[in-house]
Order: structure tokens, then sequence, then C-alpha cells
């Protein structure tokens, strides 16, 4: 093989790594076992996904500046009181910000669910989130069954989706 063909073969190589990447696929997909995380609560607990092994979970990644999060928190909040005493998990895992703002945002929007602190990115990294808000519907047995980008308009959007994880 001549020097242009060694060359011209080492850019192609190049340009297929480049636009398939070199890392890790994610891991976070509909249909396969939702990846574990142990993250801290506003309490300083750490809580763990295989915590509710057996239970569905609806996690959320948001941040108290992203609009579209601020506006569906009321639907996720209604939700979690409504759903929680049915089985439901909720877990909404904060990406990035410290424990005294998501506490400042939490009392100030009269928030109760559980809100779990992603400072370093790792579950965000593990679920791929690219954008916010996402939601993962997890069912008991630790399956994906759905994975929602954007925010929900309202309360009945959230619950359409639940059949697929709730008994």
């Amino acid at each position: 093989m001549n020097k242009m063909s060694k060359t011209v073969l080492l850019i192609i190589l190049t340009c297929v790594l480049l636009v398939t990447g070199c890392s890790e696929p994610s891991t976070a997909q509909v249909g396969k076992q939702a990846p574990d995380f142990t993250l801290q609560n506003l309490d300083g607990q750490s809580v763990s996904l295989s915590d509710f092994r057996g239970k569905p979970v609806l996690i959320n990644f948001w941040a108290t500046w992203c609009r579209p999060c601020i506006y569906e928190m009321p639907y996720l909040q209604e939700t979690y009181e409504e759903w929680s005493s049915k089985g439901l998990v909720m877990l909404a895992i904060n990406m990035g910000e410290s424990p005294f703002t998501v506490k400042q945002f939490v009392q100030a929007y009269n928030l109760n669910l559980p809100a779990l602190i992603d400072i370093q990115g790792d579950a965000a990294h593990k679920y791929n989130i690219i954008s916010i808000p996402t939601s993962f519907f997890v069912d008991s047995d630790g399956i994906i069954r759905e994975k929602i980008i954007g925010a929900f308009p309202n309360k009945g959007a959230i619950e359409q989706h639940l059949d697929k994880i709730m008994p």
C-alpha cells in the first residue's frame, strides 16, 4: 500500500471514529435494566435506585434554572402526592447544583417529592442525559419501559405513561 493510500485510509478511519464515537454506548436504554446510582438526598442520606427494586420508579432529571423543568414540577408533585400511596417511587434528580440551591427551590415551590443531588453528573452520564427535563419510567423489575424528553404539559400526561410500570 502506498503512502497516499495509507493516508486516505487513516483519514477515513478517523472520520468513522468521530462520527460513531469511541465512548461506551449509553447504558440507559428502553427495554434494558436501569443503571444503578447512589446519590445524596437533601438530608445528606445516600439513596440508590437499587433500594427500590420491586417498586415502579419515575426518575426525572432536572435543574432549578431550567424553565421547562420549573413548568412541569407542580405536575410531578401532584403525581407524587397521588401515586406514592399506590406504590410509585419518584426520584427527582437535580443536575449539578448545590444542596443549598435545591433546598431553596424545593421550599419556594412547596415541594416534598424526593430530590436527589447529582453534583458530579454521574447518574446523568449513566442515563446519557443530553437535554432536560428527561424522565424514565422504570418497572418493578428495574427495566426501563419508557424515556420521555421534555416537560410534561400536565399531570394527565405523566399518568398516561404510568400504565407501563404500575401493577
